[in-house]
């Protein structure tokens, strides 16, 4: 079936579903009240400090039998699956079944809770995500002996607040959140975020509805960062779109359908991801992207055992192989998205050069080095930020 689709399709299909993710992945005030309520207080009651008990099994032997993958639709490589199993030896039980964070938590806090089995052994979910599962004690601890090609992460990504030595997530794929423009609207580059403001724009500036995509460029420009978010940080941002909107200059608030506005030069200045401007610049030349001078930041999908878990050995051996550089080319060829291993470019370039080459998929250091995570943000705080950012989005 692969065989007769279009590549160039599946990669836009892989584009797609990301920025639809990051839409729909659990930013509004709604979504995070439910997550306070009698289900996460009543989870609350697990030991947050534990990593839970591992399956691993202790015969000295390497991992063997099945290996459940819960992964969002077209997030793989054609072959790569076959190729594991091929390479370990191990069964893979591949699924495209997680499509959404928040809907994922609501599916499995209750199991998890009770420490149930979920039907996955490896699971995929975003950063903001993973962090709150590891914070409720429901994931098992990621072995060195197990996972010996951790050493390949990118640096900013061991060093994570989140999860320092990424001890408990395995980053899968990153993208940057930054400033795409339409050159042919716009009539002149953008740098800045104060360039979102100019009078010529009025009224065709888009900014992200998601709280962290949306506010964490803004609070660089003013001198904070997600990285150490706090209400007075926040309050300062939401009143900087408060102004701006009261103004006119905000056309709206979106998700990715910021899309076909920005092409047709409706948007002028977009809050964006690089790989939605990837797939766009395919069609339209005229549309760029860059992380404004003051710093964007990432997100990240990571992969996570849940303490769960049937098969702890098969699970690590799965990171490993995909942490493999030669391997993880194949991955990042097909999905488009920024490496979360280090000095890519090489083995990228055997699989795919024009890739190794783009600067949106392969950023040079200095570009990288602009771009700030987000921290761990509590229940609470995501509650208070998301409701905060509401009152002006409307979200």
């Amino acid at each position: 079936m692969s065989n007769e689709i279009d590549p160039r399709l599946l990669s836009r299909l892989a584009a797609n579903r990301t920025s639809r993710r990051r839409f729909i992945g659990g930013s509004a005030a709604t979504a995070a009240a439910a997550i306070l309520g009698s289900s996460f207080l009543a989870a609350c009651g697990s030991d947050s400090s534990s990593s839970g008990s591992s399956s691993t099994q202790d015969d000295g032997g390497p991992a063997s039998g099945t290996l459940r993958v819960s992964n969002w639709p077209l997030y793989m490589a054609d072959g790569f699956v076959a190729a594991f199993q091929t390479a370990s030896g191990i069964t893979v039980d591949y699924k495209e079944d997680f499509n959404d964070n928040e809907q994922w938590f609501a599916k499995v806090k209750e199991p998890l809770s009770r420490k149930q089995d979920i039907g996955a052994d490896l699971v995929v979910p975003t950063e903001f995500m993973a962090a709150r599962v590891k914070g409720l004690g429901w994931l098992n601890e990621i072995s060195d002996a197990g996972v010996p090609n951790r050493k390949n992460l990118r640096q900013d990504l061991l060093d994570s607040k989140v999860d320092e030595g990424r001890k408990f997530t395995a980053p899968y794929m990153t993208g940057m959140v930054g400033l795409a423009y339409n050159r042919a609207a716009t009539g002149r580059d953008i740098r800045t975020i104060d360039d979102l403001w100019d009078p010529a724009f009025k009224g065709r500036v888009s900014l992200f509805s998601d709280v962290q995509d949306g506010l964490g460029m803004l609070m660089l420009s003013q001198g904070n960062s997600p990285e150490n978010p706090s209400t007075e940080s926040i309050t300062q941002a939401v009143d900087l779109v408060r102004e701006q909107k009261d103004r006119g200059q905000i056309r709206r608030f979106t998700g990715n359908d910021y899309a076909d506005d920005l092409a047709a030069g409706n948007i002028a200045v977009a809050q964006a991801y690089s790989g939605d401007v990837v797939q766009l610049q395919a069609d339209n030349p005229d549309l760029q992207f860059i992380v404004p001078e003051s710093g964007g930041d990432w997100f990240i999908d990571t992969m996570v055992i849940p303490y769960t878990t049937q098969n702890q050995k098969a699970a690590e051996a799965w990171i490993d192989y995909v942490y493999d550089r030669a391997n993880y080319a194949k991955l990042v060829a097909f999905t488009q998205f920024v490496p979360a291993l280090s000095d890519m470019t090489d083995e990228l370039a055997k699989v795919d050069p024009a890739s190794a080459e783009n600067p949106l998929i392969n950023p040079p250091a200095e570009m990288q080095a602009n771009l700030k995570s987000w921290a761990a943000l509590t229940d609470e705080q995501t509650l208070e930020f998301n409701t905060l950012y509401a009152a002006v989005t409307g979200g």
